[in-house]
């Protein structure tokens, strides 16, 4: 149907008499109009001045107001969408940047390394990335405050902006953990930018009235073709956990090597989880000889993990990881458990046992335990062990210097007649002002003073001396690492009490212990 375009304004002209009045029809439309939504519409009214030009002028009103609230609301809309559309700006800059320091989060990051990755499949520079992880950042906030180690992450971070590229990204990516994308760069150029970040980090920081030192270990990867970008992320990870691990304050490059070993220990913590229940784990035991009469004073337990695929697995192939994932407490509590079951099964199998006693170590995490002390105290009376058979060998790093919790735990055992013997002396601290002090009653000395003792009149001496200090600390000393009839000699005529070492036995299963203590006992 074709369309009359109508003017804005209808004329209204006077009805001849006695015909219909077509200011009517001329009303109608005009209302239709303005229904429809054209508001700029008007109906001119007549010269009659009646009831009709009333009604005129009253719609032309109406759509006079009708236009002014129109345009009112579109100004309204068109500001509130501006707003909007600010606000959700503002939102996307807030979901990719950390609210603490102004960086890019890691989402924002992830975006730009797509980005980074896509220009290099262009034929673009390859990317780069490196994670920076604070060093003893906990000990920041533990002594000064998070305040302080908030106003510690704000300077990492304007450090960090200023020694690299203004089209490199820096970001946090939680905590004290931060990371550097480097897109365009050579390796050179890479590892030069790293080398400056540390440098950055490792100089003073003023936090109000103190002074505050920082470092940090930095993991670089260098992105080849075909990694995505949570894998270049991911190996700059384990790149940066190398560099922790070699000593803290390092840059340590990824290697496919890293990756390798980080499945194995990944491997390694899901076995563990189930290794006693699946009734993999089992214990030797290693003779303690008193030096004198040559009688077996006590065993230390050691831990072998007989893996159905792998053989047997050492400690050190494990008990690392165990301490580092947290499964050294349910470990520790299996080893327990099961080496005062057998001393209690030894007791009844071995008539006349006297005066032996069962080593075990306890790590730092063990000690903080909650239900250690009950557990201790639980277990010996349901085995009907006397405490003062059970000798819990300690680090002396943890003895000198333990936290209020661990003191606490230190003392109770004492209190409940448990021996604790300084474990490892002489590869830690070794103050000898301590000794008086320690919470100890035995001392462990490590098997590295005795190495040469038999060819070496210094290393006589000192061992000699260090026995000494440690009787007049009234300290019972123990050493290990014994592989010779002239050590063992050596040291029982500087005083030594007790030995240990494969020249006494190596760690053994239970029932060669057993046929050791029935002969000592025939033999008594």
């Amino acid at each position: 149907m074709a369309t009359v375009d109508v003017p804005e304004t209808f004329p209204c002209a006077a009805p001849a008499e006695g015909a219909a009045d077509g200011r009517l029809q001329l009303l109608v439309d005009g209302i239709v109009r303005l229904a429809a939504g054209e508001l700029s519409a008007r109906i001119e009214p007549s010269d009659q001045r009646d009831e009709i030009d009333a009604v005129i002028t009253g719609v032309n009103l109406l759509a006079e107001e009708l236009g002014y609230i129109h345009s009112d609301l579109e100004e309204r809309v068109a500001a509130r969408t501006a707003m909007l559309r600010r606000t959700q700006v503002e939102l996307e800059q807030m979901a990719k940047t950390d609210a603490l320091t102004g960086l890019a989060n890691r989402t924002l990051l992830s975006e730009r390394i797509q980005d980074a990755i896509g220009a290099s499949a262009q034929g673009g520079s390859a990317a780069a990335v490196l994670v920076l992880d604070l060093d003893s950042f906990k000990a920041i906030n533990d002594t000064m405050g998070h305040s302080a180690g908030d106003a510690v992450l704000v300077e990492v971070s304007s450090r960090l902006r200023s020694v690299v590229r203004a089209s490199d990204t820096v970001a946090r990516l939680g905590g004290d953990e931060f990371a550097v994308l480097i897109a365009g760069a050579t390796e050179e150029e890479v590892v030069h930018i790293a080398h400056r970040a540390r440098e950055a980090l490792q100089e003073c920081m003023h936090v109000g009235s103190e002074t505050v030192w920082t470092t940090a270990s930095i993991g670089i990867c260098l992105r080849n073709p075909g990694h995505s970008s949570e894998e270049l992320m991911r190996d700059a990870d384990i790149a940066m956990y190398q560099a922790k691990a070699q000593g803290r304050n390092r840059i340590e490059r990824f290697h496919p090597d890293m990756l390798d070993a980080v499945r194995e220990r990944s491997r390694i913590t899901a076995e563990l989880r189930t290794a006693a229940s699946d009734g993999q784990l089992a214990l030797l035991y290693q003779p303690v000889i008193e030096l004198a009469s040559g009688r077996v004073a006590g065993v230390e337990a050691l831990v072998r993990w007989h893996h159905p695929v792998h053989g047997t697995i050492m400690p050190d192939n494990f008990i690392g990881i165990a301490e580092e994932t947290g499964l050294i407490l349910e470990l520790g509590r299996w080893i327990l458990h099961e080496g005062i079951s057998q001393l209690s099964r030894w007791k009844r199998e071995a008539p006349g046992l006297t005066d032996f006693r069962l080593h075990i170590n306890l790590s730092a995490a063990e000690l903080l335990r909650g239900d250690l002390l009950q557990d201790i105290r639980d277990t010996l009376a349901t085995n009907d062990v006397e405490p003062g058979r059970l000798v819990l060998e300690i680090t002396e790093t943890v003895l000198m210097s333990p936290g209020a919790g661990e003191e606490q735990v230190l003392r109770a055992l004492r209190a409940m007649g448990v021996g604790l013997q300084i474990d490892d002396f002489g590869t830690g601290y070794s103050s000898i002002s301590y000794l008086r002090t320690l919470p100890a009653d035995t001392v462990k000395v490590d098997h590295s003073l005795i190495k040469d003792l038999e060819s070496d009149p210094r290393q006589q001496k000192f061992v000699s001396a260090i026995l000494q200090l440690i009787s007049a600390a009234e300290l019972e000393a123990i050493v290990e690492g014994i592989e010779t009839a002239g050590q063992a000699a050596q040291l029982q005529a500087m005083g030594c009490l007790y030995g240990q070492g494969y020249y006494f036995g190596r760690p053994e299963p239970a029932v060669e212990v057993l046929k050791r203590l029935r002969t000592a006992g025939q033999q008594r």
